[in-house]
């Protein structure tokens, strides 16, 4: 369960830093051309993935205040949300199965780093 967490984790940790670091350095008004939101709220959103994906490897990698692993997790769940809401909005449901596997996903890691974070707290 180990291996299929850290594969999920690191792979998760990859698409986030990816997807908020582009959030981040793409121009403003480029993507309010593609994402009919306000540029402050996507720089936002760019932000709290980015640091979602540090989030889900490195406090459980250092052994630092692991239990910010399932929080991150946990947040980056109802980032993803939005996006099945705001991509249902639009009309697009094969495009919302993105996103929905992507929170599945981090509910998993949610809820199996959070059973592992009391292991911690039990020892």
């Amino acid at each position: 369960m180990n291996i299929a967490l850290w594969s999920i984790q690191v792979l998760l940790a990859a698409l986030f830093a990816f997807a908020g670091g582009m959030k981040l350095i793409t121009p403003i008004e480029e993507m309010t051309k593609q994402i009919a939101m306000p540029g402050w709220f996507l720089r936002f959103i760019g932000a709290a993935e980015l640091l979602g994906a540090i989030g889900l490897v490195f406090p459980w990698l250092l052994g630092i205040y692991p239990v910010l692993t399932p929080l991150a997790a946990a947040g980056l769940t109802i980032i993803m949300i939005g996006a099945i809401v705001v991509t249902l909005l639009t009309g697009d449901v094969v495009t919302a199965l993105m996103p929905l596997v992507t929170g599945l996903l981090l509910a998993f890691v949610a809820y199996g780093r959070r059973r592992d974070a009391i292991d911690l707290n039990k020892s």
